[in-house]
């Protein structure tokens, strides 16, 4: 039989936790500071722009009014957003005019007119058809964002749909077009123009809002995926490179992608 020693001298384990380290006045004031920054960062850019642009209307629009019906020149301050609240009404009144049968009569007149100049007609109607597709309500111009391979198979870009390719581009490709706007980052006002095969897109569930938010910040944004759990293991695309195939056009146009080491090449049989 073996005796218990109560005064063994193997050390006893202590399961406790161990308690955190404590973070120290610098590092919790640098969080604290950044916090801030972050919440109030935010706001601050974005009230600035809206006082810029306003600022902006109203140094082009307040000197128009007549110093009689201009309100500032009765009240004791500054009236921040009078041109801007102008300019909404005269547009407003525009659209309304323009509606009528006088204002179509008008309207047609004065599109006759910009037609019949050989510069100002092509400006004009570009700007126009631009407009029409952007601020029309039925149309889907910009509502879709979509996954693209460029500029190389391998590699991916979001991009935007603008419409269904048309004429002579899609007249004279054999596969159903799409038109595609690939912008750049961080501006996205500038980018490519893209003439893509309907099937080589792949539908993104983002927004266009969100799309717009990752392409800008260059990738720190990045969006939730909005699709249903059970399809996010279930990957859609490949982002496998092809720099060690040739690529070898058959009859007929037809890509055929063949390893460089066989012994066919693009230019026939190697010696």
């Amino acid at each position: 039989m073996i005796e218990h020693n109560e005064n063994s001298s193997t050390p006893a384990t202590d399961d406790s936790p161990q308690k955190p380290d404590k973070i120290s006045f610098s590092a919790r004031l640098r969080a604290y500071f950044l916090a801030g920054v972050l919440i109030t960062a935010p706001i601050s850019i974005t009230f600035y722009l809206a006082m810029l642009f306003i600022n902006f209307v109203d140094s082009k629009v307040t000197p128009l009014i007549p110093v009689r019906y201009n309100p500032e020149t009765y009240l004791p301050f500054a009236t921040p957003g009078l041109g801007l609240v102008i300019v909404f009404i005269v547009l407003s009144l525009i659209g309304a005019v323009t509606a009528g049968i006088v204002g179509r009569l008008y309207l047609r007149t004065s599109e006759r007119l910009l037609n019949r100049m050989p510069v100002i007609r092509g400006i004009y109607g570009a700007i126009k058809q631009i407009l029409e597709t952007v601020l029309a309500q039925q149309s889907n111009a910009f509502r879709e964002a979509v996954l693209v391979e460029y500029p190389r198979r391998g590699i991916w870009a979001i991009a935007f749909i603008t419409g269904r390719t048309k004429g002579e581009v899609q007249n004279i490709t054999e596969e159903e077009c799409i038109n595609i706007f690939l912008p750049t980052t961080p501006n996205p006002t500038s980018g490519f123009l893209l003439f893509v095969p309907k099937k080589e897109l792949i539908p993104l569930s983002m927004s266009v809002e969100e799309a717009l938010k990752m392409v800008i910040s260059g990738g720190i944004v990045t969006p939730e995926d909005h699709r249903p759990k059970e399809e996010w293991d279930k990957p859609l695309v490949s982002a496998a490179t092809y720099e060690d195939m040739d690529v070898l056009r058959e009859g007929g146009r037809t890509p055929v992608l063949i390893p460089k080491d066989h012994a066919f090449s693009p230019k026939g049989i190697k010696d």
